[in-house]
Formats: C-alpha cells, structure tokens, sequence
C-alpha cells in the first residue's frame, strides 16, 4: 500500500515537496522524512528517485511537447468561465496530494496523480478559439463562395439592367425589414445576455433562450405578415424609380411577396445561433447559409436551364413569365426554411430542449429589449443610408440604361468586397465577443484593451493587403464571376469594386471596435457612432449623384462609403479610448497600420501593372481573367511579404510562425 500506480512510460512522477528547488542545479537534498514514502514510484531508494528527477528535468522527458502559440495572448481565457491563467506553466510539479487508498491499477492515464498546476494540454486555450475562429471562417468561406455562385447565376439569368436591379431590390427588401426592426438587437445584445444567463441560472439560460425564441417567433410573425400587405409600398420607399415603372413595379411586388416570409425564418436562425454561440459552438451558423445558397443556386440553375441566359432570352420586366417568377419566388423562400430547420439537430446535440414560453414578463427580457432599442435605431440609421444609396443607384441606371451602373452592380460588387472582412475579421470576433463580454462584467479594462488592439492588429495583417489588392485586381475579379452578363457590364462592376477597395480598412476597424461597446451592454455610443457614419454616406452619395455623370455616380458612392466609415471609426475611437481610461495602445496600431499599409502600395501598383499586362495580351475572357488575376495575385503576395517582412513587422511574423507551427505539427 505504499506504492501508487504504475505509471505511463515516460511520464514525470509527482514530486516530494521534500525536493530541492529544480530551477537551481545544485543543492544539499533536505533529509527524507521517516517511513515509507509516497512519492517514490520506482522504490524507496533515495538515490534512485533523485536520479530520476534530475534525468526529468534535464532531458524533459516526461512533458508534452508545446509548439509555440504567436497569438497566445489573443486566446487567453477561452474557456467558458475560465481564469486568466498564465500561457506557459513552469514545467515544476506542485506539491503533492495527501496519501489516499491503495486502489487498483487504473487505464492509460495520461498523466500522473493530479496536481495544483499541472503543464497544460496541448493546444490549450489557444487552440480552442483558434478552431472555433477556423470552423466560423471556413463556415464563412464556403457560404461567401457559394454565394458568389448565386450572385454570378442571377446576373446571368436576369441580367444587370433594369430587371436585374428589380430582383435585387425585392431580394433585399427581406434582410433590410428584417434588420430595421430585431436583426440589429439579436446580432450582438443578446449574446451578452445569454452568457449571464447561461452562468447565473440554474438550468443554464435555457428558460431565458426559450423565452428569448417564442417571442421572437411571435414578433415576427406579426411583422411578416404585415410587411406582405405593405409589399407595394415598400418597394416604392426602397426604390421609386422601380416603383414609377408599371412593369418593374409588378415584378417587384411579385416577387417581393413571394421572399417577405423569409424574415420570420432569418430571426429563427439568428437565434438558434445565438444560443449555440453562447454555448461555445459557432460553426453551426456560418454552415448552414451553404444550404441555402444551394437551394437557391439548383433554383437559379433550373431558372437557366428552362428561359436561358438574359444575353440569349432578352428577358425584360416586361416579358418574364409568371411562371419564372413564381419559381425564383419560392426557391429563395424554400433556402430560408433549410437554413433555420437546419440549426434544430445542433441544438439537440448541445442537449437544449425547443420549448415555447408566453411567461415574458420579469426574466430579463425587458433589459434586453431595452439594450436591443439602441441597437434598433442604430440599425435603422445604417438602413437609412442604405436606402439612400439604393434610391440614387436605381435613377442611375434607369436614367444611363448601362449594364453594370446601377443598384445590382452595386450590391454585387459589395458582396465581394464584404467576403474578407466577414472570413476573418467577423469570425474572429465573434468567438472573441463572449470572453470580452466576461472581461467588460469584470471590470477588468485592461483586459478589454488588449483583446481590441490585438484583434485590430491581428486583422490588419490580411485585411490591409487585401483592401489594396482590390483595387489592382478589381477588373478582372468581377469579369470573371460575373462575365456571363457581358464584359462591358462585369468592368463596370469592376470599377466599383475598385472603388470599394481601401474602404475595407475603416470598415474592418470600426466592427471591431464597436464590439467593445456591445460587451459593456453600451448600445447607445454605437447608434450615435452609426448616425455619423449614415449621415456623411448619405450626404456623400446625394453628392456624387448629383456631380458625377450618371456613368460614374455609382462608382463615386461606393468610394464614399469607404469615408464614411473613416470618420465613423475617428469618433468611435475616441469615445472606447474614454472609457477604457485613456489609454487604447493607439501607437501600437497606427504604426502597425502604417507599416502594412507601406509593404502594400508598391505590391498594389506592380499587381496592377501586371495585371493590365495579362489582361491586354490575352484578353478579359474566362482564360484572360483567370490568369491575370492568379498573376497579379502572386506578385501582390509576393511583393508585400517580402516588403512586410524587410520591414519586420511583428504580427505578420508572429502569423507566419503560427502558420509553420500548425503545418509541421
């Protein structure tokens, strides 16, 4: 009964506190103590354990094998209620536990008899958001991708004229009614809430989501079917010149009853999400979007395959045949309804059980709901100037009757344009958002701080090239998703995107920083924040609308966009510098930005040279497309890592050794 149990060959045995300090290399051993000795699982010889705690700690045998983490402090604390505990254990064992009972010989431990502080797993913290960041990202990815397909069929079915922008106007009428009134509260107020439900109730916040749940079902419900009577009036508020043409108003109505019910079903799949991402799961919804793009993209194709390309149908608002209608109608509906049943199986796997709960009042739900008012308004300010764009794009191409220059071009050429910010910086923070929530109930502002500069650095290191590499390889981009529609049009959606470019630097900031607001429950600096930035784009683009030819007017909106949110993310942070104390470690991420933003200007300008270059000889063909930009990609890689790296910028590093790390594990 002295012995403890056999031990994995290779693991450290546990240490008498008896034992001499092993950070110092010599030492007179203290005296054992009388008797027979727990710690000794190799006999009670006193030489024989000293010589296998030397061999230990010099050879190391007996610790895993850590491979170094460049973003350990972005993943600190990842755990659900976790500590702050430091990154890197010191591999001494702590003290030993008491004496226990002998007990039988135990299966394939894989490490000795517990202690205090024993060396981390691997991986630890670090890896469980880095994979949760990495399944939203691919999740992202994959939807943005068959997205792109989506988009690229719709060009190529309706064209981008004035039937296109018809579509897209009643395809966007949804997602807009749907954000204006809860989308903005339940994106990012109630994670916060479900986190403080999930640790202060007993069964774990799964009354509070229930309730959460029924009454959004309830909301929307009522609001959907209020938004299906309106449908001829809000197509004329989205859009008037749609509106002011008989023809294109018809469709539009048309198909906007047909894709209204797709907002009660939008609210479902937030919520579930929410609920899964408060519990630690967020894969679940950035994946099922692919389902529906899938089920819209067998639609569309059905769509092609039965009416043909708009180059070859020549389908107008004034010749599509209800039939065609009625099909793209409920394909769009039917990929709402696979997205939000799509979220039931993980939610079982979580072991939450659906139920509806009418018992509202007192659980809180009121301080949501008043949180959420802030982020309501907020939203509509952000809507408020999207409506503005909207309304200026469609006179422009009704007024120019160019492809490509008005409202579908737009929004195509911003679906693009979106996709890194929505990869990375939006998967990132939304596995940051609970631990930062955490921090801001803490009141540990220091915390808070360094979560935002390391996610704003972080993110700079692909976000700042990338915003350069739209503006030197924007053409051929869009040619080559959307060249279905006809070159001319695609390079008019080229130059938006160009224009768009730099635009995703500001932009990318200010969702980040925002997130700080949202884990204080601070939802009214966002809503003043959001008004600035609407207010400027508004403004802007009423301005370019009005200067600019009408061939070029869009184009001016979407570089606007960009200012907007420069000014926008100037306001917020000053605000977020005041109330985390005055320090935000702003040097630190100027000169971060500073520097990306040098490595990239001489790779942007030598991509687009050789892009222009493959573009003229080959032509803007799907080849000519295809390789010019594979060929400007890889000189506008090539140039700014060898730029970044020459100007030894710390977080490209500290990326770059990550990405050896994991790939030679």
């Amino acid at each position: 009964g002295t012995y403890q149990a056999q031990q994995p060959l290779y693991a450290q045995p546990p240490s008498s506190p008896y034992a001499p300090d092993p950070r110092v290399w010599a030492q007179t051993p203290p005296p054992e103590p009388e008797g027979p000795s727990q710690h000794l699982p190799y006999g009670d010889d006193p030489r024989t354990t000293q010589f296998v705690g030397v061999d230990d700690l010099v050879t190391r045998a007996g610790e895993q094998r850590h491979e170094p983490d460049a973003f350990a402090h972005l993943f600190r604390d990842q755990q659900q209620g976790g500590a702050h505990a430091p990154m890197d254990q010191p591999s001494v064992p702590g003290p030993a536990q008491p004496p226990r009972p002998a007990q039988g010989p135990e299966p394939q431990q894989t490490a000795p008899a517990p202690a205090p502080t024993p060396p981390a797993k691997k991986g630890g913290r670090a890896s469980g958001l880095l994979k949760s960041s990495a399944v939203m990202a691919a999740g992202t990815m994959v939807s943005r991708l068959t997205g792109f397909v989506r988009s690229a069929l719709i060009v190529s079915a309706l064209g981008t004229a004035l039937l296109g922008d018809t579509f897209q106007v009643a395809y966007q009428l949804p997602t807009m009614i749907y954000i204006l009134t809860v989308g903005g509260g339940l994106n990012s107020v109630f994670v916060p809430q479900l986190v403080r439900a999930m640790k202060e109730d007993d069964d774990g916040g799964e009354a509070f989501a229930n309730r959460l749940l029924t009454l959004v079902m309830v909301a929307l419900a009522a609001l959907t079917a209020a938004a299906v009577f309106a449908a001829p009036l809000l197509v004329r508020v989205l859009s008037n010149p749609v509106a002011s043409d008989p023809a294109a108003n018809d469709v539009a109505v048309t198909f906007t009853r047909y894709v209204l019910p797709t907002i009660f079903f939008m609210g479902i799949h937030v919520v579930m999400g929410q609920i899964l991402n408060a519990r630690g799961r967020f894969g679940a919804m950035m994946w099922t979007p692919v389902l529906n793009n899938i089920v819209i993209i067998v639609t569309l194709g059905a769509f092609l395959w039965v009416y043909g390309s708009a180059a070859n149908s020549h389908m107008t608002v004034e010749n599509i045949p209800p039939e065609g209608e009625r099909l793209l109608g409920v394909g769009v509906l039917l990929g709402l309804v696979v997205q939000a049943l799509a979220m039931i199986p993980y939610l079982r796997e979580t072991g939450f059980k659906l139920r509806l709960r009418f018992d509202w009042k007192g659980h809180g739900l009121g301080k949501a709901a008043m949180l959420a008012k802030w982020t309501i308004l907020f939203v509509l300010a952000n809507q408020a100037g999207a409506l503005v764009v909207t309304q200026l794009a469609t006179a422009s191409v009704t007024e120019t009757n160019i492809a490509g220059t008005g409202f579908s071009a737009y929004a195509n050429a911003q679906l693009i344009w979106g996709l890194p910010q929505a990869i990375i910086t939006v998967s990132l923070m939304a596995a940051l958002l609970p631990r930062i929530s955490r921090s801001a109930a803490e009141d540990d502002a220091g915390a808070v701080r360094d979560d935002i500069s390391q996610g704003l650095r972080t993110t700079a290191v692909a976000i700042v090239p990338i915003a350069f590499g739209f503006v030197s390889l924007g053409i051929p981009m869009c040619t080559l998703i959307f060249g279905s529609s006809g070159t001319s049009s695609a390079t008019n959606m080229g130059y938006m995107l160009m224009a768009f470019g730099l635009g995703l630097i500001p932009y990318s900031v200010q969702y980040v920083v925002l997130r700080a607001f949202y884990a204080y429950e601070d939802t009214r600096t966002p809503f003043y924040n959001t008004v600035i930035v609407a207010a400027v784009n508004a403004g802007a683009s009423a301005v370019c609308f009005l200067v600019l030819p009408a061939r070029w007017a869009v184009v001016g909106m979407a570089a606007v966009y960009g200012v907007a949110y420069a000014i926008g993310v100037g306001v917020a942070w000053r605000r977020l510098r005041k109330r985390l104390g005055g320090d935000l470690d702003g040097s630190t991420v100027l000169r971060t930005y500073a520097r990306l933003c040098i490595a990239s200007v001489p790779a942007a300008l030598l991509s687009g040279a050789a892009c222009y270059g493959i573009s003229r000889t080959l032509g803007q063909g799907v080849g000519g497309s295809m390789l010019a930009l594979v060929g400007g990609g890889i000189v506008l890689l090539g140039v700014f890592f060898v730029a970044a790296r020459r100007m030894r910028i710390e977080e490209l590093n500290s990326m770059v050794g990550m990405v050896r790390g994991r790939l030679g594990r």
